[in-house]
This record gives structure tokens, sequence and C-alpha cells, in this order.
């Protein structure tokens, strides 16, 4: 089952409350990298742990 976060606030041209699936998380010497789709699958991005605490939420 893949996690879902949903944006707090516009971010990197999306909209407050858009929803993304987590399909990768990664963590090299301390810094933790986090890979999103949207719900569509048709982008991708990758954010820091900073961003991804600042800007998402984990939905249930």
């Amino acid at each position: 089952m893949l996690k879902r976060y949903q944006l707090k606030s516009d971010f990197r041209g999306f909209k407050k409350g858009s929803h993304f699936y987590l399909i990768a998380e990664s963590e090299y010497i301390g810094i933790k990298e986090y890979v999103l789709r949207t719900r569509d699958l048709s982008r991708r991005m990758m954010i820091s742990e900073r961003e991804m605490e600042k800007y998402f939420i984990r939905m249930k």
C-alpha cells in the first residue's frame, strides 16, 4: 500500500490540497530524500526531508 500525502500550501506549481503518493524514500549520510508522484502518476518530484515536513501532511 502506497502512503498518500496532501499539500498544506502551494508548492512548486502544485495547488494546496493536491494529492501525492510516496514512491520511494532514501537516506544517505543523514540526508533523507523522498520521491512523490501525483495522484494520476503523470508527474514526479524529489524533495528533501525539510520540504516534506513543511509542505505535506500524511493522509489516512
